[in-house]
């Protein structure tokens, strides 16, 4: 059976490093044979290293997490913070990106926003940029669409009622200094688009600070020149 391999909190993303597999003793229910069938799903429960994991603890979107249960912090790593940031149909996948995902963030600048006069000859030129890479979901809201308990839609009843639809919001997990950048694109209306990254390509959730943004002191704040030094949108 699949066992916790370590303590597991409530609302963290479950990674095969957080699990094993070893034969128990005992009558167990909805549990779970393989450790690719737990990979990715989010507990709803504080596990202990050891326990046998049962589909009970699991779903498959944070949100399904009720508010009784909710801790008062986000499981984020040390120097990291949590970022709204918009999303739609369009903007985000139709709706497709869930707890857990990684995406990829595109922006489409004017590059009037990069002259120092603020003017520019000619038709008005658009740059687009790849800008962010791996950044992980930790959290969709308010909508939901088609979510359901890690064990299958008959599992639960607690969640009738839930709201349908697109999401309006993407939570991520960002550096403060990275925070500062999307934010800059944000503000200056330059247009955000999201991918979202076959799970082939997830790379490890961050367990520690950043090289190049240490702390949240390390933020400055950004500039069209920053901008433009770091995504060269000019060259």
């Amino acid at each position: 059976m699949v066992t916790a391999s370590t303590a597991i909190p409530l609302r963290a993303p479950i990674k095969s490093e957080d699990l094993t597999t070893q034969d128990v003793s005992g009558v167990f229910v909805n549990t779970y044979t393989k450790v690719s069938d737990v990979v990715n799903l989010i507990a709803q429960v504080n596990i202990s290293k050891g326990t046998v994991i049962t589909s009970d603890m699991l779903v498959r979107d944070a949100g399904l997490i009720t508010t009784s249960n909710a801790p008062a912090y986000l499981p984020l790593a040390q120097g990291y913070v949590a970022m709204a940031i918009p999303t739609g149909e369009q903007q985000g996948v139709a709706g497709h990106i869930t707890v857990g995902d990684y995406i990829t963030m595109i922006a489409a600048a004017q590059l009037t926003l990069f002259n120092k006069a603020g003017q520019q000859q000619g038709a008005p030129q658009t740059v687009i940029k790849t800008v962010f890479t791996n950044v992980r979901v930790i959290q969709v809201g308010p909508a939901q669409i088609n979510v359901q308990p890690a064990a299958g839609a008959n599992a639960s009843t607690s969640n009738q009622g839930q709201v349908g639809g697109v999401t309006s919001s993407l939570t991520i997990e960002v550096t403060q200094c990275d925070a500062e950048f999307i934010q800059w694109f944000l503000s200056n209306s330059v247009q955000l688009k999201y991918t979202l990254e076959s799970f082939h390509d997830y790379q490890p959730a961050p367990s520690g600070p950043d090289p190049a943004c240490l702390t949240i002191s390390a933020a400055k704040g950004v500039t069209a020149a920053d901008v433009n030094k770091r995504f060269t949108f000019t060259s």
